[in-house]
């Protein structure tokens, strides 16, 4: 567990279980989440969990229902050889509130924090799908007075078999960014397109959310490094590499999905694992650069494998690179077949702004 910044706290939790039943390592790690939030006293609550299955169909019926915060669950597999991790985020202070829109929300100060796990449209296509999801949610957020251009900082796209479903994802979300406002000549949201199951086999595409009501013009910013990355608009998507929010007394990072490709939209070092996890980790350093913090101010890491027989070296190197920084390397094709791995990562940085603290 790591402390990110003041009275924030990313958890990855893992068992140790591997080769036992399903059930023996739920409760390894049920234990384990209950521990840590007794640990971290009563006034620290979870906003947000997200649980890693290796067989989501399964296994989802199993897993504790809870109404404390918003969850989501993804068929990708823990590549420790272990069937399930979770990744929690707790905050100190934020007092849960009911909305009209359904979405989890928690005010903190003078913020309210909207949060949404496992969003999906079954028996649609990827396009249909995603516009769906895109139009629910922007019809949520109408409801708390926010808007997907002026509030969403964080969007996750879980798709299945992204190989084949990737491109109707990318249309649907291109088609209901531009009716909402969302363009080149604006900006996008930072966000994670990457391959998960759903438990539900219908499930084409799956969604989590998460934006903030009560910023402030200029308080959301955008991260670009163009020495190293392209504009996605290039290559016919639409997300921003990375978002940070400035409050008066931090910044939050967020670093989209970030694999090895170089500024004119192209992969680096085809077939490479090595050189391609050292491409991904000098664009990643560059976009935290940008945003003003680095790899000691990172919070916790998503890593995202194409093929199991590349987790032993990607492994080595990050446990040697990031020995103490919370993490879960799952099982998860990326968007294109060529890229061997991605990742995702949040950072906190201490800083002083004109806006409200956090």
């Amino acid at each position: 567990m790591e402390e990110s910044g003041s009275a924030e706290y990313h958890v990855m939790i893992t068992t140790t279980l591997a080769g036992e039943s399903f059930s023996r390592q739920l409760d390894s790690i049920v234990r384990a989440y209950d521990e840590t939030a007794f640990l971290l006293g009563r006034r620290v609550r979870p906003v947000f969990k997200r649980y890693f299955l290796s067989d989501a169909a399964n296994q989802f019926k199993s897993l504790p229902t809870s109404d404390e915060c918003a969850v989501s669950v993804v068929e990708q597999p823990p590549l420790d050889g272990t069937k399930i991790a979770l990744w929690a985020y707790f905050v100190e202070g934020a007092e849960r509130v009911s909305t009209k829109s359904g979405l989890n929300a928690v005010a903190h100060g003078n913020y309210l924090h909207l949060w949404q796990g496992g969003a999906c449209a079954p028996d649609l296509k990827s396009e249909v799908a995603t516009r769906a999801l895109l139009m629910d949610y922007s019809l949520k957020l109408e409801d708390e007075g926010c808007s997907l251009a002026d509030n969403c900082a964080r969007t996750w796209f879980f798709v299945h078999d992204v190989d084949v479903n990737y491109a109707g994802v990318v249309k649907g979300r291109n088609e209901m960014f531009k009716v909402s406002g969302l363009t080149k000549d604006t900006h996008y949201i930072a966000s994670t397109g990457i391959n998960g199951c759903h438990a539900d086999s219908r499930v084409s595409v799956a969604m989590d959310t998460y934006s903030i009501k009560g910023l402030k013009p200029g308080q959301m910013g955008y991260l670009y490094a163009p020495e190293y990355l392209n504009p996605t608009y290039e290559y016919g998507v639409a997300f921003e590499r990375g978002t940070y929010i400035d409050y008066g007394d931090r910044r939050h990072v967020f670093i989209s999905g970030t694999a090895s490709i170089n500024n004119r939209g192209e992969v680096e070092h085809k077939g490479d694992i090595r050189l391609q996890t050292l491409r991904m980790w000098k664009n990643v350093g560059a976009l935290l650069n940008e945003g003003g913090c680095g790899w000691d101010e990172v919070c916790h890491m998503i890593v995202y494998l194409r093929d199991i027989a590349d987790y032993g070296v990607v492994k080595e190197m990050f446990d040697t690179e990031f020995p103490t920084v919370p993490k879960v390397i799952v099982l998860a094709p990326v968007c294109r077949p060529e890229w061997l791995i991605e990742m995702e990562c949040a950072a906190v940085v201490e800083t002083e702004t004109q806006y409200d603290v956090f």
